[in-house]
């Protein structure tokens, strides 16, 4: 109130009344001589010399009048920085996505995002493993497979196709498994997640489902790794399309097994328990969000 009471008190001035200046913002002369002498009040001292027909400036008035322009000119200047401020996105984030879409995807998606918002910072942690948000300081996390944490935050991206794939150099070496059990005559390029290693291998649903127990000479935490095998002509392995859909349509890769497709892989965006989460990390996970679409509708 004192702010707006000296905005006010400069307004009086300028229209040389207080009649005046209350017609200008919409106030009666009786409010606009009440707030003036509360302001007086405030600072304890006459501000104007007023008659029936003129005003004038004391000498304390002549003070606030000079201090009152440059004050209120910074708090305009700085509301305005405050409301840009919360329309411009800034600050980092740290993201944590699986190696493989985290190298193409994510990282596209990355650059993208920072083109349009230069002020904010982005650090990515590759990880095929479990998200430890408190940890490793995430603000967000991209993963496929189910939640066994119940505490996170969850923002489903659909479910993702898997598929079977090996390099035509492999094939030509090896020849090309027919049904799901032929699996077990291949060498299969097999992930560990933590303690946990991917080798039972899933095909079809309800009671057409089977499953194979798959070996190989190569495991890896790091879907990349795994990918880079496959394109080597090292073995067979299990990936999301996302991942290899571009080695297929090139021919670098391709794909097995199509007609006992593998059950689809949830992929969802991952926040931290009960934690609201700052404008620049919810705009980030809508942007990553439009992306995914785009590539399931590619």
């Amino acid at each position: 109130m004192l702010l707006a009471n000296i905005a006010l008190f400069l307004k009086i001035v300028e229209k040389g009344g207080l009649a005046a200046a209350g017609r200008e913002v919409g106030l009666s002369s009786t409010t606009v001589s009440e707030r003036l002498a509360a302001l007086e009040t405030h600072f304890g001292v006459v501000l104007l010399n007023r008659t029936t027909r003129a005003i004038s400036l004391t000498d304390e008035g002549r003070t606030l009048l000079e201090g009152a322009k440059m004050v209120l000119g910074e708090v305009e200047d700085l509301e305005t920085r405050i409301r840009l401020g919360a329309q411009t996105l800034s600050g980092p984030i740290r993201i944590s996505a699986p190696s493989d879409i985290g190298r193409t995807h994510v990282s596209a998606a990355i650059s993208s995002f920072l083109a349009k918002h230069p002020a904010i910072s982005i650090e990515l942690v590759l990880s095929d493993g479990y998200v430890d948000f408190v940890g490793q300081g995430l603000d967000i996390a991209l993963r496929f497979g189910s939640v066994t944490d119940s505490s996170l935050r969850v923002r489903s991206l659909g479910l993702q196709r898997r598929l079977v794939c090996a390099a035509p150099a492999y094939l030509a070496k090896h020849g090309m498994p027919k049904k799901p059990v032929d699996l077990k005559k291949h060498n299969c390029l097999v992930m560990r997640f933590g303690a946990n290693l991917d080798n039972v291998w899933r095909f079809g649903a309800n009671a057409l489902q089977q499953i194979v127990t798959v070996r190989g000479d190569r495991i890896a935490n790091d879907g990349a790794l795994v990918h880079q095998w496959a394109l080597a002509g090292f073995g067979i392995s299990l990936k999301s399309e996302l991942d290899v859909r571009p080695d297929i349509l090139a021919g670098r890769l391709i794909e097995l097994l199509a007609d006992f497709a593998p059950p689809p892989a949830p992929l969802q965006i991952l926040f931290p328990p009960s934690r609201a989460q700052p404008k620049r990390v919810r705009e980030l996970a809508d942007h990553l969000a439009l992306l995914i679409e785009g590539l399931e509708q590619g």
